[in-house]
């Protein structure tokens, strides 16, 4: 028997709601690298979070995305 799998149910809207970042400091200076997204589940108690790198140090700072200019 085939197995039936529903894509639509759980697809993550196409633009996240946060944007994430590593965030390291060195010095005066602190240095923003995007390392992936997050977008929130369809009952609003929850985020997805989809990394594309995982930093060892620092922090992760997740942020609403701002419009292109």
């Amino acid at each position: 028997m085939a197995r039936t799998t529903s894509t639509a149910a759980t697809a993550e809207p196409k633009t996240p709601a946060f944007q994430a970042w590593h965030v390291t400091n060195k010095g005066d200076d602190s240095f923003w690298t995007k390392v992936g997204a997050a977008w929130p589940h369809r009952d609003g108690k929850g985020l997805s979070l989809i990394l594309s790198v995982i930093p060892i140090s620092g922090q992760i700072v997740l942020r609403e995305p701002q419009p292109r200019q």
